[in-house]
């Protein structure tokens, strides 16, 4: 009999409201099969972890809203040298969107953006002087599904739950509203599939709870060059990977950020409708 792994998903806590399931049914099909044994843990308190092949936060969904619990497991998979993929190292650069400066600084178009410690009226307007534009939107350096993050025009009042926190301050890229966010995948190191989400009228943000629908996407060379370079800056190649992108004004597209740890796939898009991605999975153990 063929050797069968045993892999866990690391999923949601049962109150964790955003609707997973579905995703999850995708996953675990192309992880099956692959040849490959599925289980799920509860990623903030999974227990003993010790018997599987390979551990994937594929569904730690949720991790940015306890950041002191997400580290810790991050720090207990590290020491007990667990085998996870993506590797621990990836995940932790990853959890934190301070990676774009050091995507920036390696040459990689993405999405200008000004940190401030504790946001006030004072540093918001010293952004958006160096921005160049009084659109901006600000979004927590630990995020996810949108949490936190907001669109302000000239002369709207400082959201309530930013005020004094650390945020990231980006322009409102103009693209996001024209032609979409696009989002390519990539399995160990190779082009899956490519989609557009778009945003409902009168919003910004792309995700399904926000009105947000995708399309599959014909990814140009452009488009998987700058994600290459993007997947190339991570401390170790990741096993599996989405790209987010934006255009700007001129159409020129620049990373918003990179999906390392607990990405929607959009398997249903892929034309294997995920073979590569439970191949990949499996070739990590």
């Amino acid at each position: 009999m063929p050797f069968q792994p045993r892999v866990v998903m690391l999923v949601p806590a049962p109150n964790y409201t955003e609707n997973w399931q579905p995703a999850l049914a995708r996953k675990a099909a192309a992880l099956t099969g692959a040849g490959l044994i599925v289980e799920q843990r509860v990623w903030t308190d999974p227990g003993d972890l010790s018997g599987y092949d390979l551990i994937l936060p594929l569904f730690a969904w949720g991790y940015q809203r306890d950041v002191a619990t997400w580290y810790a497991l991050l720090d207990r998979l590290e020491t007990d040298a667990l085998p996870v993929a993506n590797p621990v190292p990836v995940l932790r650069w990853n959890s934190d969107k301070a990676y774009l400066a050091d995507l920036g600084t390696k040459g990689v178009a993405v999405v200008p953006t000004v940190e401030v410690a504790a946001l006030d009226d004072a540093s918001l307007a010293d952004a958006r002087a160096q921005l160049g534009t009084e659109e901006v939107v600000i979004k927590p350096a630990i995020s996810g599904g949108a949490d936190g993050t907001h669109r302000i025009a000239a002369g709207d009042a400082m959201p309530l739950d930013a005020l004094g926190q650390r945020r990231l301050v980006q322009p409102l890229m103009p693209g996001i509203l024209t032609d979409g966010e696009y989002s390519l995948f990539f399995f160990a190191g190779n082009f899956s599939h490519a989609i557009v989400k778009r945003p409902a009228a009168g919003d910004f943000r792309v995700q399904e709870q926000f009105g947000g629908r995708e399309s599959g996407w014909d990814a140009s060379a452009d488009a998987q060059a700058l994600a290459a370079a993007a997947l190339a800056a991570a401390p170790a190649p990741p096993v599996y990977a989405r790209v987010d992108m934006v255009g700007d004004a001129a159409g020129k597209l620049h990373i918003m950020e990179l999906e390392l740890i607990e990405p929607s796939l959009f398997l249903h898009h892929a034309p294997d409708k995920g073979a590569a991605f439970g191949h990949a999975v499996y070739a990590a153990i």
